[in-house]
């Protein structure tokens, strides 16, 4: 092979390649998987000489199951690291599962009500391995189904975040926090889940607007009354101020007084706060410390007292009449009482307002005053800004890099305890005197009297966070961590932005010296239906992406995902897509069928250029092309374009311009079809490695029969030769044009795709001259023959194609429909020029609508050449 050409492929033992007629991905994509997997191609060797290439999987819930965000993720994982493996790299998908605090213990805990107990009747050990036993039955469904998606991962590293390892990692970390003052226990307003009896982080708060009541209440008496408003009637009981703004002077003879609060025997004062909107409202706001944020700061400012007023399962527990009512029912039961003295200003129902949601159960939340435990962050974020200011880590697309700033920026300290059963237990023991001792993985916790551990577990989003480098071994200095931390790239949804990336970004900097826990953030959107509209059960529009595969292949659905997926913007998806994508998988399947009935080869020795038809260094110097723009589409992410781009060649250029044009030469046999057949199987070679990563089953089922090779898995990635024909490519490009002009011809007069037509073909002396055969093939033109009468002439790029269509079409009928095309053509013509010579219109439209117009015009002008053609090549009546 000469030096301009592409490389030579592997290639196996001689053989005769057999294919089945039809595709039937059912019967290939299971034991295909367990080949691979058994094989170990997956498996990552830290001790290689190979360069490394490490991502890990955004670890899926132990109670989850595969859904279309989880495919669509995974797909792009999976192109990646199957890339780089074939370049060469030493590659590790990290597999694993989040212990999922909430969820889990929600799920162990719906069971036990089934069976008529608690965990509390259980106690908490016994509850623990209550959990543990349902993970080892029930849990990680989600592997399962990770394999039919087709999932290159290393399962043999599979990891757990409560596993001994990734529990000891947690433990170091915390101590570690803890001794450096960067955790600390304090009493702060949380957002408190009434039904999972246990705080939430602000980032697991779903807000959306509920239609609740807005009611003004009058404060106090005669001269001394402020009119206050609230949706939450009920936490008017923990009241202990009313506040205004101190530049009021509507209020400025309360301030410093004291005023009556109703159904109660308190009295509270008035203060002056800066926080207050004295536009908002009636500038004077009721002050609750204990149940509301914005309160408990004010409350912090002016020494007020916190009256908590609900327990932990939203009752409520002040004396009075209202004690052991339901929030929901005290708001009613509270209004009604304040009404009957009069209290009652304004009410407002319904009135909509944004309201916090546990994202885990959908219960209303509480915002609650509680001791809880806190990761000061405000040096780490800043150490998370600054990686990314700083360059050493790229987030992609660049345009999410400032929401990224905006949350880092403006962090609040973390509240890290869960009041829950199931997760890492706080290492902290307290001592019968207030002593507290934080306890490492390999101290003794105190012992004696009085002495127990902390009841709080870790947020889940604690231990994640730990994960690009929790399971390489470290604490310990392994060679994993050396060899494949940092990872190389971090592939998640913006959503995650807050929860888990600025999460393992702080750890990472904190705990890996600096060193940020990955080198780039590719950041893509999230799955929507076909109209765009988010997947929900809500609205009946979710989907089963395992339905899909069993329907149509994991390739059509990995397909259809990745050709969605531009960086950092929504995907939708509906099934006429992926059984498009089916089409294409079928496509692939029947042209390589077709190109190995036909010879098409690896083996031998490639032929010199000189050897080659102009249709073989056109699609071999489209081939190198193709290969140069899949490299650059996998390194900047684009991975719509990389699929558009395969698509199109594979499907257009190679099966329906290349095997086709190749037709004529196979036919004909001889020493051109045996070079033909050998470039084809070159192409096919090629293409099938650049969909492998995308489309992986049935590249490999067709490059292994192709051939003989062991597995695409392990073959090397194409490489650009750099060989490049301009003069072949607009050789072909002329046979293109004039196949597509004749076709199109065909189609408006009538004729069927496969109907022959005897045709002159004046090519002599042109580029064309050579390709006669082949075009004559694709037309289904027949030789002129004895009583030829040119009906109808076509010039086409320098050639005259003159058919005889002598009893075939309706001539007056035709030439009454192109006369009318052609008005209506010379109309958009005159009316686009019209706009375009308005210097007036220029200066006022936008440049896309000038541009529009332009194509409008460049479109009229091309469709009127084409129709004065079509009718001066009609025959005269």
């Amino acid at each position: 092979m000469t030096d301009n050409t592409p490389q030579r492929p592997d290639s196996g033992p001689t053989r005769t390649p057999e294919l089945p007629t039809q595709y039937v991905p059912a019967e290939v994509e299971v034991p295909l998987y367990e080949r691979w997997v058994e094989r170990g191609y997956f498996e990552a060797d830290a001790k290689s000489g190979r360069p490394a290439y490490a991502i890990v999987i955004p670890p899926p819930n132990v109670t989850g199951s595969l859904h279309l965000g989880h495919a669509f993720e995974h797909t792009l994982i999976d192109a990646l690291t199957r890339r780089k493996r074939m370049q060469g790299y030493e590659t590790l998908w990290q597999p694993g599962m989040d212990h999922a605090g909430i969820a889990t213990q929600n799920v162990v805990e719906r069971e036990l009500a089934k069976e008529g107990t608690s965990r509390h009747d259980l106690g908490r050990e016994a509850f623990v391995e209550r959990v543990w036993q349902w993970k080892a039955e029930s849990g990680g469904q989600i592997a399962g189904q990770m394999r039919r998606l087709g999932d290159g991962v290393a399962w043999n590293r599979d990891r757990f975040t409560m596993d001994e390892g990734l529990s000891r990692a947690v433990q170091t970390v915390f101590k570690k926090m803890f001794d450096d003052g960067l955790i600390y226990r304090a009493e702060r307003i949380i957002n408190w889940c009434p039904r999972c009896l246990t705080a939430i982080s602000d980032i697991e708060v779903d807000y959306q607007d509920d239609d609740g009541e807005l009611v003004s209440l009058r404060y106090g008496d005669g001269d001394e009354t402020v009119v206050v408003a609230t949706t939450r009637a009920e936490t008017m009981l923990g009241d202990t101020a009313v506040a205004v703004h101190p530049d009021d002077a509507r209020y400025a003879h309360l301030v410093g007084k004291r005023i009556r609060l109703p159904l109660t025997d308190r009295s509270i004062p008035v203060v002056a706060d800066a926080h207050v909107d004295p536009e908002f409202g009636t500038g004077a706001v009721k002050v609750t410390p204990a149940h509301d944020p914005n309160d408990f700061a004010i409350g912090q400012r002016h020494g007020l007292e916190s009256i908590g007023v609900l327990d932990e399962r939203g009752v409520i527990t002040a004396h009075g009449p209202f004690q052991g009512l339901d929030r929901f029912e005290a708001r009613s039961a509270i209004v009604a009482a304040l009404r009957a003295e009069g209290r009652i200003v304004a009410e407002k129902r319904p009135y909509a307002h944004s309201v916090g949601h546990c994202s885990r159960c959908r219960t209303t939340l509480e915002p609650r005053l509680s001791l809880q435990w806190w990761v000061k962050v405000e040096s780490l974020a800043k150490a998370a800004g600054d990686a990314v200011r700083d360059g050493r880590v790229a987030i992609h697309p660049a345009d999410m890099a400032q929401r990224y700033f905006d949350w880092v920026d403006n962090m609040h300290d973390w509240c890290i305890s869960r009041q829950l059963w199931w997760g890492h237990r706080i290492p902290v023991w307290h001592g019968p005197d207030g002593e507290t001792v934080c306890v490492g993985p390999d101290e003794e916790p105190p012992g004696g009297e009085g002495w127990a551990q902390d009841t709080d577990v870790l947020d889940t989003w604690f231990s994640s966070g730990l994960w690009p480098f929790s399971t390489l071994g470290w604490p310990e200095q392994t060679a994993d961590l050396e060899k494949f931390y940092p990872n190389s790239v971090l592939v998640t949804g913006y959503d995650l932005m807050f929860f888990w990336i600025a999460r393992m970004m702080m750890f990472g900097l904190y705990a890996m010296d600096g060193v940020p826990p990955f080198r780039t953030i590719a950041l893509h959107g999230m799955v929507r239906d076909e109209f765009g509209k988010k997947m929900s059960k809500s609205f009946g529009n979710t989907v089963n992406p395992l339905d899909w595969m069993d329907a149509y292949g994991s390739d059509a659905v990995r397909f259809t995902l990745a050709r969605g997926a531009n960086p950092g913007t929504d995907v939708p998806i509906g099934e006429d897509w992926v059984q498009a994508s089916r089409n294409f998988a079928n496509k692939i399947w029947n042209a390589t069928r077709f190109a190995l009935m036909n010879g098409a080869t690896v083996e031998g020795e490639f032929p010199p250029v000189e050897r080659l038809s102009a249709a073989d260094r056109w699609i071999l110097s489209r081939l190198n092309t193709v290969v140069a723009e899949a490299d650059a589409y996998y390194d900047d992410y684009q991975f719509a374009k990389l699929s558009d781009a395969l698509y199109h060649f594979a499907w257009d250029e190679v099966f329906d311009w290349y095997v086709e044009l190749s037709k004529t030469t196979f036919f004909a046999g001889g020493e051109q079809a045996a070079v033909s057949a050998r470039v084809l199987g070159e192409v096919l070679d090629v293409t099938l490695r650049l969909l492998h990563p995308v489309v992986p089953f049935v590249t490999e089922t067709l490059w292994t029969t192709l051939t003989g090779g062991e597995s695409l898995v392990v073959a090397d990635w194409p490489r650009d030769s750099g060989f490049r024909d301009a003069a072949a490519e607009a050789e072909i490009a002329l046979v293109r044009q004039v196949v597509t002009e004749v076709r199109r011809f065909r189609s408006d007069q009538g004729l069927q795709p496969g109907q022959k037509v005897p045709a002159r073909f004046d090519a002599a002396g042109t580029a064309l001259a050579p390709h006669e055969a082949a075009v004559r093939q694709l037309l289904r033109l027949q030789p002129e023959g004895d009583g030829f009468s040119a009906t109808a002439s076509l010039p086409v790029a320098g050639v005259t194609v003159a058919l005889d269509l002598s009893g075939t079409i309706d001539v007056a009928a035709e030439r009454k429909r192109l006369t009318k095309d052609l008005a209506a053509a010379e109309k958009e013509k005159s009316d686009a020029g019209k706009k375009l010579g308005n210097e007036a219109f220029l200066a006022k439209a936008p440049d896309q609508v000038v541009e529009k117009i332009r194509g409008r015009l460049a479109t009229a002008e091309a469709d009127i050449a084409r129709i004065r053609a079509q009718l001066s090549g009609l025959p005269q009546e």
